[in-house]
């Protein structure tokens, strides 16, 4: 069973990975030199705090183990350890995508995601 990580999209970031078949991430993510994902625990507080309010997002499970020496985890927000990959994301490291609806004003994770 892989060891998921999740990583929240844009619309037109997860089509333009689906279109390339690769993406260094997002604004954020190229700015950084990393692309920024969260483990189930740590992805409900990102959307509420970097996506808050943002409708059209999607969320994908990203198998770590395919992501290799480039996975990194380190201490960000609150002292936690978060994963970040230094390297390009390939779509066939993506489990799964699904919707990352807005209902009453906060994001709901599909239930696969639990």
């Amino acid at each position: 069973m892989p060891m998921l990580i999740y990583k929240i999209f844009r619309s037109d970031e997860w089509e333009h990975l689906k279109a390339a078949g690769q993406t260094r991430g997002a604004p954020i993510d190229l700015d950084d030199g990393y692309i920024h994902f969260s483990t189930s625990s740590q992805a409900q507080e990102t959307a509420d705090k970097h996506f808050a309010g943002a409708d059209n997002l999607y969320v994908a499970a990203i198998d770590a183990t395919k992501l290799g020496t480039g996975l990194k985890w380190e201490v960000s927000r609150g002292g936690a350890e978060f994963p970040h990959f230094y390297g390009k994301l390939d779509i066939t490291d993506v489990e799964w995508c699904l919707p990352l609806p807005l209902v009453k004003g906060r994001h709901e994770f599909p239930e696969k995601f639990i």
